[in-house]
């Protein structure tokens, strides 16, 4: 955090361009699990590759929710930092109902997370991610 002549805090570049870039990492691990699903539908020994995708969505999100944190603890909305705990707690859901669940259930969650992860990737480009200004 950093304090702008008027006393109020601002996020630190720093802490900013880290959220930009795990944010942008969650959204492109999502497109892998997305690109190495397809395969497995159709039958292949895509599995493991789809796990260890899974596991990297983990940390990846797990990583923007505290970045996120960060930059709302700067004065930033407290919506993003909502949606990534969001995603960050959806993608063990989805890891169990991939394991265990449905694919009817499987599907929309991953609908689900994809919009919280594009929704959070989109606002951490914009100015409100600096804070109060």
């Amino acid at each position: 955090m950093s304090h702008t002549a008027t006393g109020r805090r601002t996020a630190v570049p720093a802490v900013v361009t880290a959220l930009r870039v795990l944010s942008v990492l969650t959204v492109l691990v999502l497109l892998w699990q997305f690109v190495t699903a397809g395969p497995l539908v159709e039958g292949s020994q895509a599995a493991d590759i789809h796990g260890t995708g899974a596991i990297v969505l983990h940390v990846v999100s797990g990583l923007t929710m505290v970045a996120a944190a960060l930059v709302w603890r700067a004065g930033a909305a407290l919506w993003p930092l909502v949606v990534a705990a969001l995603v960050f707690a959806l993608s063990f859901l989805q890891a169990y109902l991939g394991s265990y669940g449905p694919i009817s259930a499987h599907v929309p969650v991953a609908m689900i997370l994809t919009i919280g992860a594009v929704l959070v990737a989109a606002w951490s480009f914009t100015r409100g991610v600096r804070g109060r200004v």
